[in-house]
């Protein structure tokens, strides 16, 4: 098992624990029996003692009830684990074995800082008193210095994380547009998000009718035979009153998200998508100038969400899908009738895997999406779709879209819009590479889910985006954010 793997079989453990004792309500009592159980001893398995590792689960133990793993909390939904990030190399430049301890001292010359120092055999960097300045790296003239650079950092799409003094990782706020690239970049598992695991479970047991819904991404991610139908099936058997496929949703931000771009398009303004969140935070925190040429309209959870609310309200609906971001277009954004809860595969697995509920093989037959709706999850999908949607509209406009996959090409084309040089009318974002079937809490990798999903989606009947929402009573709700 590769270091990732140890990480992420660590997380599922913990996940299904807690899982399991909320079930039986004795999380309270045995909370602190968990990092024990996990973490038996007496031989540490990967750090340097048996009591940093469990205190690493007992951190581990609080995202996985919602809370921050420390005593502060800033209230973003992505946190470090202050005792795994110790771990990490503290100082960003290190003194190579291509260090010819030369006369010449370039290295030591070139710092302003006192940071370097003659050794026996090489030069060495003191952490404590290095700026990471990189002023040596470029003197040295045997290339001896290398810069390390954090992987959490460097995977960082909007430059949120630094580091303390003590070599801690800090995510900013401010910054953080909740993507969670952070997470699996680290090494150490050092960084990981909040869940409503605990807050699901209780409305399970509660009697609330509990609804759960499923994002576009989700098909193709668990095999060709694991269909909509047997994720319906699955969350009855768990206590869920009944069970959503989003890409729904994603017909029903097509067709709305339309009639706002041929409008935009008349008035000569561009726009771009909301149904990312992560690209909405980066719009909201990065280009606030830019705001106004967010789309109005709802996200496809959104949207599912309030049809079931207008249909029940005392609904309480649940997201499952491969994104994290989802969890901060509910705390963050704070958008009316949005999802109660977002749940990511390993987070349902968790639960189900506590109530001994399993994805079983069913027939391919519980559609209730457009293949365009189901589409939404790949990058262009929404493009796709709403141009679709506009077809069948009649609307005839010439519309040129800039499909911006992944967070570089995100900000290219919002730089371009700042600037007033964007060619194109509209802007698709989605900040994971691929859309949102490459999230960072995918279950499968793109390669291997591609073909199952292909499969599953050419078995869908040719219907149109407005002919299926013409089974749903869309004025029963509204489909802007406001």
């Amino acid at each position: 098992m590769n270091a990732d793997g140890n990480v992420i079989r660590i997380k599922h453990d913990v996940l299904y624990e807690v899982a399991k004792l909320a079930f039986a309500g004795e999380l309270d009592a045995k909370r602190d029996h968990i990092a024990l159980e996990l973490i038996p001893g007496p031989t540490p398995k990967f750090r340097c003692c048996i009591y940093k590792e469990r205190e690493i689960i007992r951190q581990r133990v609080r995202l996985a009830e919602g809370k921050a793993p420390g005593p502060v909390d800033d209230g973003n939904i992505i946190q470090v684990i202050s005792s795994a990030c110790e771990d990490c190399p503290i100082s960003s430049y290190t003194v190579t074995e291509n260090c010819q301890n030369c006369i010449g001292k370039a290295c030591i010359n070139a710092c302003k800082f006192g940071a370097i120092e003659m050794g026996r055999d090489r030069s060495h960097i003191d952490a404590s008193k290095c700026k990471e300045c990189g002023k040596c790296a470029q003197a040295c003239p045997y290339n001896a210095i290398a810069h390390l650079k954090r992987p959490c950092k460097f995977s960082c799409p909007v430059d949120a994380i630094t580091y303390d003094e003590h070599g801690i990782s800090i995510i900013d706020k401010q910054k953080c547009i909740r993507c969670g690239k952070c997470i699996h970049s680290c090494p150490f598992g050092a960084i990981g998000s909040k869940t409503f695991i605990v807050d699901v479970v209780e409305a399970l047991k509660s009697g609330k009718k509990v609804y759960a819904m499923a994002a576009p991404a989700t098909e193709g991610q668990f095999g060709a035979d694991i269909t909509t139908a047997s994720w319906k099936k699955a969350m009855k058997e768990l206590g869920f009153e009944d069970f959503y496929d989003v890409g729904l949703g994603g017909d029903m931000t097509a067709a709305y998200e339309a009639e706002e771009w041929a409008e935009a398009y008349g008035e000569g303004k561009k726009k771009v998508t909301s149904c990312c969140p992560a690209f909405v935070n980066m719009v909201r925190l990065h280009y606030p100038q830019l705001a106004d040429c967010v789309s109005t309209t709802v996200s496809p959870m959104c949207a599912v969400s309030r049809l079931i609310k207008a249909q029940d309200p005392e609904a309480v609906t649940v997201f499952i899908g491969p994104c994290l971001a989802k969890k901060s277009e509910v705390v963050d954004q704070k958008i009316p009738g949005n999802a109660d809860y977002v749940l990511t595969y390993s987070e349902i697995r968790a639960i189900m895997k506590a109530k001994n509920v399993t994805l079983q093989p069913c027939e391919n037959d519980d559609q209730i999406s457009s293949v365009y709706g189901k589409r939404f999850a790949n990058s262009g999908g929404v493009t796709g779709a709403v141009l679709q949607s506009l077809k069948e509209s009649g609307h005839e406009i010439d519309a040129k879209v800039y499909k911006a996959n992944g967070a570089a090409e995100c900000k290219k084309a919002l730089l371009l819009l700042r600037a007033a040089k964007l060619p194109e009318d509209f802007v698709e974002g989605m900040i994971c590479d691929g859309g949102c079937v490459g999230g960072p809490s995918a279950f499968n990798d793109q390669i291997s889910s591609k073909k199952n999903r292909d499969t599953l989606i050419s078995q869908a009947d040719g219907r149109g985006i407005h002919e299926n929402l013409n089974h749903y009573d869309m004025d029963s709700f509204s489909m802007h954010r406001e």
